[in-house]
This record gives C-alpha cells, sequence and structure tokens, in this order.
C-alpha cells in the first residue's frame, strides 16, 4: 500500500494522498458497479454528545501516542474481530512514517475497503463536522463524494489533532470507519503496543522544541511553532511565509544523487540538502540520526520554503542549514 524505494524523500502528504486517490478499479473490476449480494456492516458504537472544552484523556496525549504502533490496530485479528468481512493481508506500515498504517477488508459481498489510520493527524475534519463522541473523545466524520470518508477521534482541540482513518469503499464508507474507529480507542485505552523507546531515539522527541525560536527567526521572520504531526512542527510568521517545517521520519540512509549534496551540519553530522526546481524558494536538508528496523534508519529532516521568493536572491539552502545545525544540537543523543 506504500512505497517502499529507495529514494522516499517525496513529502509524507503528497504520498499518503496518492495512495488514497488510487482509483477503486485499480485492482480490476469497477466494484461499484457491479451487483452483490446484500451486505450489512455493524453500526458504530460510542456515539454521544461530546465536549468542546479541552482534551485532557493521558491516553491520546501527544508524548503518549509518538511512540503507539500503528499496525496493531489493522491485522488481521483487530479488523477480523469487527465483522466488516474477509482480511486478507497483513498491515502494510508507512515507509515515510511512524505513524500511518493501511490495510484492506473484503466485505461480505466482496467489495473492498480500504482503511488509513494515521495517529496525531493535524489534517482533520472542520468542527463542524463533529457528530457525537467515541470513547470520550469528539467525533468528526466528513464524507466526500460516494466512496471516500474521514474518520476522526479528536485528541486535541485549538490546534486541532486526531487519530484519522481514510475509507475507500464503494457503500457507505463512514459507517465501517466509524466502527473501526471505536475499536482504536478503545484499544489505546487498553495497553496498546509501543515501539521500543533506545536511549536517543527521535520518537519520543517533541519537534517544537528541537529548534530555537531565535535561530528559525532568522529565516523566518516572527516565527511561531505548531504541530504538523506528531513528529512534526512547522515554524511560521504572521504573513504564513516562508515556513520553516522540523520532521522526523523512517527511511533509508541518505545519499548524495537525486538533487542532493553533502553538507556539514557540525557535530561530526554529514546532512543531505536539495533546492527545490520549482519557482518557490525551497530547500530541504536531512541526516541520519540513528538506526530504527532493518535497513531503515530515524532521519531528521528540515524544509525551508517561500513561495513568495525567488531562490537566487532568497538563499533557501542558507536558511535550512542554518536551522539544521542548530537542530543537530538539540536532539536526543544516541
Amino acid at each position: 500500500m506504500f512505497p517502499d524505494v529507495r529514494h522516499r524523500r517525496l513529502p509524507k502528504l503528497f504520498l499518503l494522498v496518492t495512495v488514497l486517490a488510487l482509483p477503486l478499479t485499480a485492482c480490476g473490476q469497477d466494484l461499484g458497479r457491479s451487483n452483490f449480494a446484500r451486505t450489512t456492516v455493524p453500526a458504530a458504537v460510542g456515539t454521544g454528545q461530546a465536549s468542546d472544552g479541552p482534551i485532557t484523556d493521558a491516553a491520546v496525549a501527544a508524548n503518549v501516542l509518538r511512540t503507539i504502533q500503528p499496525c496493531q490496530f489493522l491485522t488481521k485479528d483487530a479488523l477480523g474481530a469487527l465483522g466488516l468481512g474477509t482480511v486478507e493481508e497483513d498491515p502494510s506500515p508507512s515507509s515515510i512514517a511512524f505513524d500511518t498504517c493501511g490495510n484492506k477488508v473484503k466485505d461480505p459481498g466482496g467489495k473492498e475497503i480500504r482503511f488509513e489510520l494515521e495517529i496525531g493527524n493535524t489534517l482533520v475534519p472542520r468542527a463542524d463536522k463533529t457528530t457525537g463522541q467515541v470513547g470520550g473523545l469528539p467525533l468528526r466524520v466528513n464524507k466526500t463524494g460516494d466512496t471516500d470518508c474521514t474518520v476522526a477521534a479528536m485528541t486535541a482541540l485549538n490546534p486541532d489533532a486526531a487519530l484519522t482513518l481514510s475509507v475507500i469503499y464503494p457503500g457507505d464508507p463512514c459507517r465501517p470507519g466509524q466502527t473501526l474507529m471505536a475499536a482504536v480507542v478503545q484499544k489505546l485505552h487498553d495497553s496498546p503496543d509501543k515501539y521500543s523507546t533506545p536511549p536517543g531515539t527521535v520518537l519520543t522527541a517533541d519537534p517544537c522544541a528541537m529548534a530555537d525560536t531565535a535561530v528559525v527567526a532568522s529565516a523566518v521572520p516572527s516565527a511561531k511553532p505548531a504541530p504538523s504531526g506528531l513528529h512534526s512542527c512547522e515554524w511560521t510568521g504572521t504573513r504564513k511565509d516562508p515556513a520553516v517545517t522540523v520532521e522526523f521520519l523512517p527511511g533509508l540512509p541518505p545519499l548524495v544523487g537525486d538533487g542532493y549534496s553533502k553538507v556539514d551540519l557540525g557535530n561530526g553530522i554529514t546532512g543531505y540538502q536539495k533546492q527545490g526546481s520549482t519557482s518557490s524558494s525551497r530547500c530541504t536538508v536531512e541526516w541520519q540520526h540513528r538506526p530504527w528496523q532493518g535497513d531503515d534508519v530515524e532521519l531528521a529532516q528540515v524544509d525551508y520554503e517561500s513561495n513568495d521568493a525567488k531562490a537566487d536572491a532568497d538563499d533557501p539552502c542558507g536558511k535550512a542549514v542554518t536551522v539544521a545545525k542548530n537542530v543537530v544540537t538539540k536532539l536526543p543523543k544516541p
């Protein structure tokens, strides 16, 4: 479900949207136009009135959610217990995010339900999509078109963050999404599986605390940080442009090529920088922090972008490298 290639350097959001946007006809016949036996998907549980005050549930605090393994909620056993249909495959963890996983279910009529779970997502349905609660958390549901639905169990408000399920299903996609979300929230409150956290891992690091405001302000005037995920933080000013993003993610060790060149980040760290080729001023700097799983490592990344400036006058890589050198000094030590 997720790409696993040598250069995993496209922005996370683009890749996830690409995965979810795959047409339902890609794997064969048009399921939405076929005649199937009448099927029933269990209704969601846990609906009711939700508070619009601060969310104080310790089980969904950001520092707790950072270490939660997302694929545990999408295993054959976990999905099979919900009565949604047949689960033929093991879940597919994202190769570019610690907090995202996907899987598929075939309903009793043969239609495919695609799920993608992201923990700590900040791209959530609007507040007016709130419809009751799930496990004590405000529930937002947004159906777009006939086959797509986003189900969000809010974990923070103002700024918003949530557990989100993106569902594609040529039936009523919100219905299985709410059923699964109820199970996810229940599991979170009942001894969920967590990643190991060896000394120095970025898994437990708050990305918004991994750069000094004064340093970021040299690239982004009046810079203020805001979470853009559990492992990502965006720094913007009053005009929202330019912006600096600090992000931690899994991936293969960076190398020269595909536009990337080496740069010295100090403290014995070699980074790899790449300037964007579009009309905007953009540069990405990434480096290996410590081993992760298998051939993958923990990567730290700094991205600078300005849509109002030209690269030749803005020096985007100079600004990104300045912030990256500061981040290197703030990261937990392996």
